[in-house]
């Protein structure tokens, strides 16, 4: 066979390796028939469109990805996304809900394709580790929240987090002691086998379990438990979803949010799962990749997909050699919906709400909340921000703020960079900052200063005034500056210029600058910027105690 006939995680395939994808992906169906429906529910969807959607984006990406490990499919991070994006389109429950769904499947997909097309998965990166966990710690309040409701046995209502709060409050006398039975047991399968491996199939042993106490104690019919009801499975049809021209104008903001953090995640998952071996290029292909598994959930009516860090895991840890264990989980689950969906008639939506908890636990990551925290509390807040805008507000709307925070935040640190006075270490000729704690020498009138950024438009008029306020600060008068340029890895015009007017102004009260440790980048700027001309060219040193003795003698 020919080598570009065989999909990239497959060539080199031993017949050894046969076992351990096979295990792998049998213990991934465990975990993806529950969790799938879950998502599905969690969307606003039949269960069985999870169980498209997995299907839809585990063979396309083991056709088109380059990540032996990665599992696509309905994922818990985006689902909510979904459901209040779409929500605000069509009607939940209705056939324009399940049209609009699609659709947006089909356009996050695209873009998805387009991004891993163009080499856009630098993206991700926009986003800092603090609000992405800040918007994952949203999403799992978001997540709860909207379960209580189902957990409880009572109808809920609300389109808010807080008015979804407030309707449980007040249906509080109406709780179904049954629904939370069930719902505490699930949980509790789930926390101890999970304590004792995440390979153990608790979610399926509770799945079963469950479905075994509906129908034996019939609490369906005699107590009120609520359950998923005829689940219609069979091969799915293939068609393009249809919406009118007006909810189509109101999809472009989902869009983007949707596919935003399907970047982010994927770029995440696939490195985390690489080991930091992933080479460059590799992510952009695993977008298309998982891009090409959502235009494929979308033709067949399901919802858009993504790379799933749970999932994943799993399989990493059964020992898995290459997607074929994906694809094994796909064919099983497959045959699952076309044959063996009626025992799901009675499976109690408390479970799906239990087991979507379960998740949300591990969303909210309060371990590294913490460690943001006591690093620095800036980012912190940060987080919070990002956490609080998701849960009250909305997941999308707490996306663009956690955007614009991270991007903030990074322009402004920028704009008033760190610097240091640096004094000479006793004995050595390495110069060190002043504040330490190990004592240094000065060298009377002159000012040694090391600024941690690059010189753009947005400090140079900052660090203009901070080396004349130290000039003037200095316990005796200073007669020349010298700029350690190690920390500048560029300069702009905007940062010529100022420089040039800098050197100006001081060389007018008698202090003379010069320049120490300069890159070949930054040397390339000073000498295109006439700085070096107008410096002289005995005013750029190689190190700063060079700089420092050539200038301590100056008048």
């Amino acid at each position: 066979m020919k080598a570009w006939l065989v999909p990239p995680t497959l060539r080199g395939y031993r017949a050894a390796w046969l076992g351990a994808d096979a295990l792998a992906g049998l213990t991934l169906v465990a975990v993806a028939v529950p969790g799938q429906m879950a998502t599905a529910r969690l969307a606003g969807l039949s269960a069985v469109a999870g169980l498209y959607a997995f299907v839809a984006g585990s063979l396309v990406y083991a056709l088109l990805g380059t990540n032996r490990q990665l599992s696509v499919g309905a994922d818990s991070t985006i689902a909510p996304l979904l459901a209040t994006g779409v929500a605000s389109v069509a009607a939940a429950g209705t056939p324009g809900y399940g049209s609009a769904m699609a659709l947006t499947a089909l356009l996050v997909g695209g873009l998805l394709v387009a991004a891993g097309l163009c080499r856009l998965g630098w993206i991700s990166e926009f986003l800092s580790t603090p609000v992405i966990t800040g918007v994952l710690a949203g999403i799992a309040v978001e997540i709860v929240v909207r379960q209580i409701p189902v957990i409880l046995g009572v109808s809920g209502g609300g389109t808010t987090t807080i008015d979804r709060v407030r309707q449980v409050v007040g249906q509080l006398s109406h709780i179904n002691g049954w629904s939370v039975g069930i719902a505490a047991g699930v949980l509790a399968i789930i926390a101890a086998t999970h304590r004792v491996s995440n390979r153990l199939p608790g979610t399926l042993l509770a799945l079963i379990l469950s479905i075994v106490a509906v129908r034996a104690l019939g609490l369906a019919s005699h107590h009120g438990v609520a359950v998923l009801g005829t689940v219609r499975g069979g091969l799915p049809h293939v068609r393009l979803p249809s919406v009118s021209w007006s909810q189509l104008r109101r999809m472009p903001g989902l869009v983007l949010s949707v596919a935003f953090v399907c970047i982010a995640q994927t770029a995440a998952t696939v490195r985390r799962s690489s080991a930091g071996t992933t080479v460059a290029g590799t992510v952009n292909r695993d977008l298309v990749g998982v891009g090409a598994g959502s235009v494929a959930a979308g033709l067949i009516g399901a919802f858009a997909v993504d790379a799933s860090p749970p999932n994943t895991a799993i399989v990493t840890a059964s020992g898995v050699r290459s997607q074929l264990a994906n694809t094994i989980a796909a064919v099983v689950v497959l045959a699952v919906v076309v044959a063996a969906t009626a025992p799901l008639a009675d499976l109690p939506q408390a479970m799906l709400a239990a087991m979507l908890v379960f998740i949300a636990t591990k969303l909210f990551r309060a371990g590294e909340l913490r460690a943001i925290f006591r690093f620095d509390r800036i980012e912190f807040t940060l987080a919070a921000t990002a956490l609080v805008v998701v849960a009250v507000v909305g997941i999308e709307q707490g996306i663009a703020v956690a955007l614009i925070l991270s991007l903030a935040d990074r322009t402004w640190r920028s704009a008033r960079p760190r610097d240091a006075i640096l004094g000479r270490a006793p004995g050595t000729d390495h110069w060190i900052p002043v504040d330490i704690g190990i004592p240094v020498e000065h060298v009377a009138g002159v000012l040694v200063y090391l600024v941690y950024a690059p010189l753009w438009y947005g400090n140079a008029h900052y660090l203009r005034l901070r080396i004349s306020h130290l000039v003037d600060a200095a316990s005796t008068p200073v007669h020349a500056v010298v700029l350690d340029a190690a920390g500048v890895s560029d300069i702009d015009y905007t940062g010529l210029l100022t420089l040039r007017d800098m050197v100006t102004e001081l060389g007018r009260r008698g202090v003379t600058i010069a320049i120490a440790r300069a890159s070949h980048l930054v040397h390339h700027d000073l000498k295109h910027g006439a700085i070096l001309q107008q410096l002289g060219p005995d005013r750029l040193f190689p190190s700063v105690d060079q700089a420092v003795a050539a200038l301590q003698h100056l008048p």
